[in-house]
């Protein structure tokens, strides 16, 4: 149990709307030095439809992918700390991997997905976070390729219904106009 309630309030509400797509974990531990992932999922196959009616979110919850919503900006440090939680997941499936004697594709790879009220240009410039506009929209910043990382600033997304669940786990005024 934490004593953080947003923390505990995130992962619950995570856990609840990812639940029909798949495998959630829960504060799951993950080996090196001992580290948690707030949110551990792993997609099962499912109907589009259920993976539809999430939006945004919907779009995120595909193969593995670690979610880390931050109640604040995450500070520069604790961006750092959760790519160290992807690359930790990544090497075990890679060990895992190797052990069965099987290949791995690097779209099979941990995605992780940095959920932040707010990402200023100083943290995303630190980055080299960029916006993929083709594909993806106003909010969702992708660092490099290799390191499988986006930081969604949540006050960028579009208010539209394809973002509400996300924007619920905003701050301020993004929060209340998803709930109203």
């Amino acid at each position: 149990m934490t004593r953080k309630p947003y923390d505990q309030f995130s992962k619950q509400f995570l856990e609840e709307l990812l639940s029909p797509l798949g495998k959630v974990e829960v504060n799951k531990e993950i080996t090196d030095e001992i580290r948690q992932v707030d949110i551990l999922f792993s997609a099962i196959p499912t109907p589009q439809a259920n993976q539809q009616s999430l939006g945004l979110l919907g779009r995120i919850a595909v193969g593995i992918s670690l979610l880390e919503p931050f109640r604040n900006q995450p500070t520069k440090t604790e961006v750092r700390n959760c790519l160290l939680k992807v690359f930790t997941v990544m090497a075990d499936s890679q060990r895992k991997a190797k052990r069965e004697d099987a290949s791995l594709p690097e779209d099979n790879l941990a995605r992780l997905w940095i959920l932040a009220p707010s990402a200023s240009e100083s943290l995303l410039n630190s980055f080299g976070a960029k916006l993929d506009l083709e594909t993806w929209t106003t909010g969702v910043y992708f660092l490099a390729d290799s390191l499988r990382t986006a930081i969604v600033a949540i006050n960028q997304l579009p208010v539209t219904s394809e973002t509400l669940w996300l924007r619920l786990l905003g701050k301020g005024e993004t929060q209340r106009q998803a709930g109203a």
